[in-house]
Parts: C-alpha cells; sequence; structure tokens
C-alpha cells in the first residue's frame, strides 16, 4: 500500500503544480491587460506629433505630385507646340516639293529651246571662226594686190 500511496501523493503534487501554474498564468495574463490598457492610449505629445508629422508629409507628397502633374502639363504643351512646328515644316516641305516639281516641269518644257540655243552658239562661234579666217585671206589678197600694182 505504501507504494500506492506514494502514487497518490505524486498526482495530488501534480495537480498542485498544475494549479500553481494556472494561477502563475492568470496573474501573467492579468499583468499583460494591465500593460495592454496602458499602451492603448499614448501620452498626448506623441499623438500629436504623429498628426503633425502625418499631416507634413501628406502637403509634401501633395506638393510632390503636384510638381509632378505640372511638369506633365508642361512636357504636353512642349509635344503640342513640336507636333504643330513639324507640322508647319511639313508644309514648308510639300510647298517647296511642289514647287520643285513645277520648276522641272519648266525645265523639261524648256529643254528644247536650250538645246536649240546652246547649237546656235555654237553655230555663231563657227561662223565666227570663219569670219577670222576671211578676214585673214583677204588682207593677204589684198597685200598680194598691192604688189602687183607696184610693179
Amino acid at each position: 500500500m505504501a507504494g500506492h500511496e506514494s502514487m497518490k501523493s505524486k498526482k495530488d503534487q501534480e495537480n498542485r503544480m498544475k494549479n500553481e501554474d494556472g494561477a502563475s498564468r492568470m496573474e501573467d495574463s492579468n499583468k499583460v491587460e494591465d500593460l495592454s490598457e496602458s499602451k492603448d492610449e499614448p501620452p498626448a505629445d506623441v499623438v500629436r506629433l504623429c498628426q503633425e508629422t502625418m499631416s507634413k508629409t501628406a502637403i509634401y507628397l501633395r506638393g510632390e505630385l503636384e510638381g509632378t502633374a505640372e511638369e506633365y502639363k508642361l512636357l504636353e504643351q512642349m509635344n503640342q507646340v513640336t507636333i504643330n512646328k513639324y507640322s508647319e515644316m511639313k508644309h514648308i516641305a510639300m510647298n517647296i516639293s511642289r514647287a520643285m516639281v513645277e520648276l522641272d516641269d519648266k525645265y523639261r518644257s524648256l529643254q528644247p529651246y536650250l538645246d536649240q540655243i546652246d547649237q546656235i552658239e555654237e553655230s555663231v562661234s563657227n561662223l565666227e571662226q570663219a569670219a577670222y579666217r576671211l578676214d585673214a585671206y583677204s588682207k593677204r589678197l589684198e597685200s598680194k594686190f598691192k604688189m602687183l600694182q607696184k610693179r
């Protein structure tokens, strides 16, 4: 029976330890609840500083976003000006191209006349050379005639 009593006392001891452990846990739980209750409401100056920080951060971010939006608007305006300028340049280039085509057509229509002018110029040059040769020949004939007259 002594063995049975020692087992009983062991069980009693275990039960007591469990009860003590449970009581200890309840005390710890109460302490945590007390701490969490005290943490629920931070000091007023911390709250004020947090609100001020959030407010200033919001103002800063709003300013950054507005600045970025303004930069995008400026880029849009610059793009629009560039589009208009290139459109202008396109019209100018098209007008120049049309004028070039017209000039080319005029040149082609005048080409036969220009060819005739070149031929006339060549003929005049040949005629001029013939006139110089004829003049030189007539001077030689005149000098021979004068020599024959003197005799």
